[in-house]
């Protein structure tokens, strides 16, 4: 069964938690020749394989121009700006960077919908806030309580299974849920120029990792089906985790406790961590990324910061600094003064999501 969630939004208020938060479809050029045959020859009209565009969503200019600068310059083996491959380490956040944000955090869409599934095993729900106002269908409300009611939504909801419990249901969710105003799954509410700018980094020797204040179990479930980025190179939000012998044998369960929150300042912290590199790339798309891209401009060398800048009312969403979710404010100003890569969505992106021609 298809599920689309609905959400009632006067003026919301709550501050950007990295708690609440596609498919690429890689090709080859194949080749052949028949055993004794004459070399076939290519007609006059035939691009040369080095004319072939790797980022054909991205409207020619400079934003475009500057992405394929930096990796031929990266690349190029006895270039002032060459990095050996095992230092090339491209890092994304996601909500805004990779796939669609609005009107709230994907995961938090997830939250809501398991409230409303787990609803008849908890009838103190009822007069409960804010699960109160989310079974009414008033979401404002429920989220007026800012990060303590998403706190509380998301343990509710996200806790007291076990991880292989976890990674079920929320697979399951991807497979049904519906986006409310799009009306396409969320999974396709990607950016169809950032996978292929993933596709493109990846075949120049470049290892991509997600650095996202979403959940990160959550994500693991769709990112290397969606962005061909493995388990392994997921970074985000996490909870506590404890080691329990069952029935059947060991399991982790997930426990009501935060662990760690991968937002500003602690991305940078978590890249140490996770990574043990300082990436030469960096993409985000708020001030949640500002830190990560100064933390990458910091290094020496060749570097690239850029960010996703929402200008698209029409295909997508335009918002930045006084939105509430995915603000840009901060890191904006910096990439002005900085000459960080800054992409206007609506100028720069032919096509934003897979499968949806360019109006």
């Amino acid at each position: 069964m298809k599920r689309s969630t609905s959400f009632a939004f006067g003026k919301l208020a709550f501050t950007e938690l990295g708690l609440a938060v596609l498919f690429t479809v890689p090709f080859a050029a194949l080749l052949g020749a028949c055993s004794g045959a004459a070399p076939a020859v290519a007609p006059e009209s035939a691009e040369p394989e080095s004319a072939v565009d790797p980022l054909p969503s991205w409207n020619d200019g400079t934003t475009k121009a500057a992405i394929i600068a930096f990796v031929e310059g990266v690349t190029e083996a006895g270039g002032s700006a060459f990095v050996p491959e095992a230092e090339r380490i491209a890092v994304f956040d996601n909500d805004g960077t990779l796939w669609s944000e609005q009107p709230l955090y994907f995961q938090l869409a997830f939250a809501l919908d398991r409230v409303r599934e787990l609803a008849p095993a908890h009838p103190e729900w009822q007069e409960q806030e804010p699960f109160a106002s989310v079974l009414r269908g008033d979401v404002s409300t429920a989220l007026s309580g800012g990060v303590r009611a998403i706190l509380e939504l998301t343990m509710a909801t996200h806790a007291g299974m076990t991880a292989d419990e976890f990674d079920a249901i929320a697979r399951a969710w991807h497979e049904s849920a519906r986006h409310p105003t799009k009306d396409r799954p969320y999974s396709e509410l990607v950016y169809q120029p950032m996978l292929e700018l993933l596709t493109y980094l990846r075949s120049n020797g470049f290892k991509t990792f997600i650095v996202s204040g979403g959940g990160m179990d959550f994500m693991r479930t769709f990112a290397e089906r969606v962005y061909g980025i493995p388990p392994e190179q997921v970074i985000g939000s996490s909870i506590v985790l404890e080691y329990e012998e069952g029935a059947d044998g060991p399991v982790l369960r997930r426990q009501a406790e935060l662990d760690f929150v991968d937002d500003k300042a602690d991305k940078p912290v978590a890249i140490h961590r996770h990574i043990g590199r300082r990436p030469i790339f960096a993409f985000g798309n708020s001030d949640g990324d500002h830190q990560m891209l100064r933390w990458t401009a910091a290094g020496e060398g060749a570097r690239f910061m850029g960010l996703v800048h929402h200008t698209d009312a029409e295909r997508e969403w335009a918002y930045d600094r006084e939105s509430h979710i995915g603000r840009l404010d901060a890191a904006l100003d910096e990439a002005e003064t900085r000459g960080w890569t800054v992409v206007d969505m609506a100028a720069d992106w032919a096509t934003v999501f897979p499968g949806v021609e360019a109006p």
